[in-house]
């Protein structure tokens, strides 16, 4: 629903500039000073501005890289506004009163563009992600460690064990070999 007047308004914007070039002459030449990739002639630009409405609102509409989409929008919807609804310039009460209610209107939209541009559709944020990845790496990390002191520890006793073991049965065969020795002795 959102996407609608931006597809209706930016298609008649790229095909009928003229209706609204006056108006944006005093939004689109400062722009152009400033901004290298925005036209000179206020016609050309009107158009760029209608054709990013319309393929943005068409983007938006269909679910097609609705962030990107909604936030090129919004970029558009900025000098629209400020060329389109200056209602503070204007000196009869009814067409300001209609003007500042077009002006909200378009703040409005702004502000819904801007949840659409941070939606993440259900799913985490980049930077929740990042955050729960770095804290899940740490985790591992730690736990990672316990398990290597955990098996040195084991690994010690083991060999400490095992150590005894071999110490007690060379002994043994210490004992055997020398009690062997004494005996065959003692038996010439």
């Amino acid at each position: 629903m959102l996407a609608s007047i931006f597809i209706l308004q930016g298609f008649d914007a790229m095909m009928n500039p003229e209706r609204v070039s006056p108006r944006a002459e005093s939004v689109v030449q400062p722009l152009a000073e400033r901004v290298p990739l925005i036209p000179n002639e206020t016609e050309q630009a009107v158009r760029l501005n209608g054709a990013v409405q319309f393929a943005g609102g068409l983007l938006l509409g269909m679910g097609r890289l609705p962030r990107l989409s909604a936030l090129a929008i919004a970029a558009t919807l900025v000098p629209t506004t400020l060329a389109g609804h200056r209602f503070w310039e204007i000196d009869d009460k009814q067409e300001r009163a209609a003007q500042r209610v077009h002006f909200l209107k378009n703040l409005s939209m702004l502000g819904g563009l801007m949840l659409a541009a941070v939606d993440t559709a259900g799913h985490p944020s980049l930077a929740w992600r990042a955050q729960h990845t770095v804290e899940s790496a740490r985790r591992d990390r730690t736990r990672a460690r316990q398990i290597a002191e955990a098996s040195y520890q084991t690994g010690l006793k083991a060999g400490a064990k095992a150590g005894f073991k071999a110490g007690r049965k060379a002994s043994r065969q210490a004992s055997a070999k020398a009690s062997g020795k004494a005996s065959a002795k003692s038996a010439r």
